[in-house]
Order: structure tokens, then sequence, then C-alpha cells
């Protein structure tokens, strides 16, 4: 399968939105998508964005029935930690279910994994959703640990009212 990978720009926005509602579906979460296509190209491409992306892109000859070409992408940012310094969060990995096993989520976790180290990066860091034993499986046979099995971690997450609460001195 003939795809390229490159960075995403603002006018990947649209197709990233879309993207990441087709994610939601796919993880039976679409109630908690808020983002817009606007706040992506606020967050993602002014002066000090939250965050960076990637996108997979098939040629026009490729493209679904639905008439897209970027099929898949990558969210990341850069974090740090307090044991082993720079590290690379990537937020979503993500290829449209008829593309999947072509070897577009390995380039794009590929390319994430290039970019941190080429930023001084020691750690990728990521979530994957106990149920999904197949991309499980997938980061495990790159190398990945589970670390919430192996040093006993939880992710935690603070929003919404919970979030105010806290902020109150």
């Amino acid at each position: 399968m003939d795809f390229s990978i490159r960075a995403a720009g603002v006018e990947d926005c649209r197709d990233i939105a879309r993207m990441i509602r087709e994610l939601a579906e796919y993880e039976k979460v679409t109630e908690h998508v808020r983002l817009t296509q606007r706040d992506l190209e606020q967050d993602g491409f002014s002066k000090n964005p939250f965050f960076h992306g990637i996108i997979a892109e098939v040629p026009e000859q490729n493209r679904t029935k639905e008439g897209h070409t970027k099929i898949g992408y990558a969210l990341y940012f850069f974090s740090y930690s307090s044991w082993t310094g720079k590290a690379v969060y990537m937020e979503d990995l993500y290829v449209m279910p008829e593309f999947r096993g072509k070897g577009i989520g390995k380039a794009l976790m590929s390319k994430v994994a290039q970019l941190g180290l080429a930023a001084g990066c020691n750690q990728l860091n990521f979530t994957v959703l106990d149920w999904n034993k197949s991309s499980l499986d997938f980061y495990l046979s790159q190398g990945c640990v589970d670390v919430t099995a192996k040093l006993g971690y939880h992710v935690m997450r603070c929003e919404g009212e919970g979030l105010q609460h806290l902020a109150q001195p």
C-alpha cells in the first residue's frame, strides 16, 4: 500500500476532527468529544502550540469511498519525566479501519518516536484501552511495556467540577 507520513498543517484540522470522532466511535466514547475543528486550529497551530500532529495520506487512486485521502493521524506533545527527563506523549494514534494492517499505524508511531528522539526524549508514553487486545499486543510486540502492570501506576484525571474545586485556594 502506497502512503506517506507528513507533518500536519492547519489545513488538516477538518480531517483530524473527523478522525477524532471516528476514533471515539471505535472506543465507544463519542459523548466525550467536545473538541471542534476551530479548537484544533487554535491549539495546534498558534504561536505556542499545545500539540503537534502527523498525517498518514494515500494517493487519490486509493482514497476512501467518501473521497478521503487523509486516512490516519497521530497527535503528540512533549512532556517531562522527573526520573528520566524529556519525554514525548502520544495522545492519539488512529488509522481508518479499511487501511489497518498495512503498516500505517506502525509508520505513524515510528515517526512520533523519531521526532521524540530528535528532540532528546528518553521515552514515549501513551495509553491504550484495556479491552483493545489487538492494539495492546501490537504495542508489546514493538518493545513497549505496560507500566500499569510493571510499576503499578494508574492514570488519573481531574476535570469539570473536580478541577474547579481543586483550583480553589
